[in-house]
C-alpha cells in the first residue's frame, strides 16, 4: 500500500484550490466552455490527479516525476487565471484569492519536492 494522499497537507491545497475553481468557472461564458473554463479545469485537476497517482509509485523517483507534472500544471494553472483576469471572467478580488491558493500550493509542493530531493523517505 502507497502514501494516503488525503493526509499530505499540498494535497490538501490542491483539493481546495480545484474546487474553488470549478466553482468559479460555472459563471465563466458558455463560449468558453470548451476553451478556458476547460483548460482551467483541466490543469487544476491535474494537480492534486497526479499527487494522488504518484503516492503509488513505489520509489521516491517515480514519485517525484507526478510531483514535478503537478508543479507543472500549477504554472499552467498561473498562466490561465490570469488571462481569465485580463479578460474580465475573473474580477480582481477573485484572480488575488485563487493566484494566493495557487502561490502556497507550489511553494508547499516545491518544499515536498525538496525534502524527497535531499533523499528522505516518505
Amino acid at each position: 500500500m502507497g502514501r494516503d494522499f488525503k493526509k499530505i497537507k499540498v494535497w490538501q491545497i490542491a483539493d481546495k484550490l480545484t474546487q474553488n475553481i470549478y466553482r468559479i468557472t460555472r459563471d465563466y461564458p458558455v463560449e468558453e466552455r470548451y476553451g478556458i473554463t476547460s483548460q482551467l479545469r483541466r490543469a487544476a485537476l491535474s494537480v492534486p490527479t497526479n499527487m494522488a497517482e504518484g503516492c503509488e509509485r513505489k520509489s521516491n523517483k517515480e514519485y517525484l516525476q507526478f510531483l514535478y507534472i503537478a508543479r507543472g500544471s500549477l504554472s499552467e494553472t498561473e498562466y490561465l487565471l490570469y488571462i481569465s483576469n485580463k479578460l474580465n471572467y475573473l474580477s480582481d478580488e477573485e484572480y488575488k484569492e485563487l493566484e494566493a491558493d495557487r502561490i502556497e500550493c507550489i511553494k508547499t509542493l516545491s518544499g515536498l519536492i525538496s525534502f524527497i530531493t535531499n533523499d528522505r523517505k516518505v
